[in-house]
């Protein structure tokens, strides 16, 4: 319950109980954002007729700007309030997402589940990922993050399937919002429990950092610095096809005629997909230069997004969605892995913090863009936009980010 007193060991190895439990929480986290990932177009058609592709995605744009701005405090308070604390006033904000899903009748209260959820994602989720990396010290970020990210992503794809499976055989309601609810409750308990705060692991290590002190953390994470700019434009634009996978993927599969157990697994390949595969890029984080990463996973994104409006197949859907986990998992524990390189101890949580707020409003912009592309233009073309987008990303990481992040970092360069 209290900081530890003695002098904390970095590594993974002598922390295995708690980053295992973390990891754990994680799951659990990633399994209430798992919820909606594939039901949610036809829990809204049939449920509210709600039939505008704006509209629609509505909840992903609320979702997305909560859980931005929820990131960047998290952040902020990470040092002062300790990251223990934040992890559980995030469980508490998932608490009441499933009751008002399962009992609404009007969509803006489900546009407010969502925006509790989003400020329960980021709070959460930022809190578990900020601990594993005060644990492991600097030799394993990479490692830690793929396991992190593996273990709330797979989590996403599990739930994603179980809950189709479950409206497929039993109907929307209510049995995947009882999940819901009892892996929420699971959650609280676990953090309230069993975690421990980290934060004298992160003042441990910035005992012998030697990065240099970022001047102003959100100008230098945003746009000045080389490095950390080139990863903070390239995680808002992940989210933002994600965003819209999340959002238009059922809706083109419900035009394709798919059933909703189907639609379900085909939803769920690609967080699945996603989730497994960051445990070998993760450890690749540690070892092979993050730049190249980076752009081969945006690019690999990108060009997968290309040939998403043209193939209309189960098994090349499914083929297509694995490919673009892939492409995800390479980039996703890359990113936080090289924030870690390139900031302070001190000021890892706050760089994170802004990052993740970029990062996660690429969900609200591809929501917003991708539904009007849809609505204006059609669906193919709000797709291939998306993804046009994500290959000149992949663009401005090989260009603008500098091949070594082992060098120390400033904030001053552009």
């Amino acid at each position: 319950m209290h900081l530890q007193t003695t002098t904390p060991q970095l590594g993974l190895k002598p922390n295995w109980k708690q980053f295992t439990l973390l990891v754990l929480v994680n799951a659990f986290v990633g399994a209430m954002l798992g919820l909606e990932r594939s039901i949610f177009p036809e829990f809204a058609q049939k449920g509210f007729f709600i039939n505008s592709k704006t509209a629609l995605l509505s909840f992903i744009v609320a979702f997305g700007i909560a859980k931005a701005l929820s990131n960047y405090f998290a952040g902020k308070w990470a040092n002062t309030m300790g990251r223990k604390k934040l992890l559980v006033i995030g469980w508490l904000f998932a608490l009441p997402v499933p009751l008002i899903l399962l009992y609404t009748g009007h969509w803006h209260w489900v546009v407010f589940a969502n925006v509790l959820l989003g400020i329960s994602q980021g709070l959460a989720w930022s809190s578990t990922v900020v601990m594993k990396i005060d644990l492991v010290g600097p030799k394993q970020r990479g490692l830690a993050m793929g396991i992190n990210e593996f273990a709330g992503y797979f989590a996403i794809g599990i739930m994603a399937f179980v809950t189709g499976y479950l409206a497929q055989h039993y109907g929307l309601k209510p049995y995947p919002f009882y999940l819901a609810i009892a892996i929420s409750i699971a959650g609280l308990a676990l953090s309230i429990l069993f975690v421990k705060d980290t934060r004298l692991f992160a003042h441990q290590e910035q005992k012998s950092s030697k990065q240099t002190a970022l001047k102003n953390v959100f100008t230098a994470t945003t746009f000045k610095n080389k490095i950390l700019s080139s990863i903070t434009q390239a995680g808002l634009v992940n989210n933002l096809n994600d965003g819209l996978i999340w959002g238009l993927l059922p809706v083109l599969l419900l035009g394709l005629k798919f059933n909703t157990q189907n639609i379900a697994l085909i939803a769920a390949t690609y967080p699945t997909v996603w989730g497994l595969s960051q445990l070998i890029t993760g450890k690749l984080a540690d070892v092979y230069p993050k730049k190249k990463l980076l752009f081969w996973g945006m690019l690999l994104q990108g060009l997968v997004l290309l040939c998403l409006p043209f193939v209309t197949g189960f098994y090349s859907l499914l083929a297509l969605m694995a490919i673009l986990g892939i492409g995800t998992a390479l980039v996703y524990p890359t990113f936080l892995s090289a924030i870690s390189v390139a900031t302070l101890p001190s000021q890892r949580a706050e760089s994170m913090g802004v990052f993740r707020l970029w990062r996660d409003l690429g969900y609200a912009i591809g929501a917003i863009v991708s539904g009007l592309l849809a609505d204006i233009f059609g669906l193919s073309y709000a797709i291939l936009g998306i993804a046009l987008i994500t290959v000149i990303s992949a663009v401005v990481v090989q260009i603008r980010m500098p091949a070594n992040l082992d060098e120390p970092s400033t904030s001053g360069q552009f």
